[in-house]
């Protein structure tokens, strides 16, 4: 009885040794992988379809659309973005999605491909006092003395502002609609005519005028 014991015992102990040493090696093998250094060889993805160097995006409005079907209501997002490298280059996009982070890069996306370049005198002003028009919306542009500042405010400022002007007053005088708005301030702007086109009229020299 006391050798079946004692030969209880050994084993007993061996076993106990054999799970030590094995958990012992267990963390030392967890610990070199937790210290190992992460392999950076991979190269990272840029999306370069959606964004332009160069290019400030700014949001207008996101609202939300349902669409009424047989099969029950739909929601959608509309985004509105204007974007601009503030030197003459703006343009707007809408773009719609289910989610709103998609909405905004397709609309990012329209806007870069609806692009117009603008036309502004070395004061940073636009030439003459001009109304936008589009649908209901009427936008008035006049020249400002330079320290004034931009004198606008909602889709009227982010497109003054993309644009480059920075001393303008401006006045919405009709219908207060983000995208008549946008697109009533980019006809005025548009529509500006240079001093050397009223020269070529008169055929005078534009230092005359």
């Amino acid at each position: 009885m006391l050798e079946n014991k004692e030969k209880i015992e050994a084993t007993n102990e061996e076993a106990t040794t054999k799970v030590d040493v094995s958990a012992s090696k267990a963390n030392t093998e967890t610990k070199e992988r937790i210290n190992k250094k992460p392999i950076t060889s991979f190269k990272k993805r840029t999306n370069t379809r959606t964004s332009r160097t160069g290019f400030e995006e700014k949001v207008v409005g996101i609202k939300r659309i349902n669409k009424t079907t047989k099969g029950g209501r739909h929601m959608r997002f509309s985004a509105l973005v204007v974007v601009g490298d503030k030197h003459g280059k703006v343009g707007f996009g809408i773009g719609k999605s289910t989610e709103v982070p998609n909405a905004i890069r397709k609309a990012i996306k329209n806007a870069n491909n609806n692009v117009s370049s603008i036309i502004m005198n070395k004061n940073f002003t636009v030439y003459h006092e001009i109304v936008g028009r589009h649908g209901a919306s009427k936008v008035l542009l006049k020249p400002a003395p330079v320290g004034t500042g931009i004198v606008a405010g909602g889709a009227i400022r982010a497109v003054i502002e993309l644009a480059g002007f920075k001393d303008i007053y401006t006045k919405n005088l009709g219908s207060n609609t983000s995208i008549n708005m946008v697109r009533a301030t980019l006809n005025g702007l548009l529509n500006q005519k240079h001093p050397k086109y009223f020269a070529d009229l008169r055929d005078k020299d534009i230092k005359s005028l």
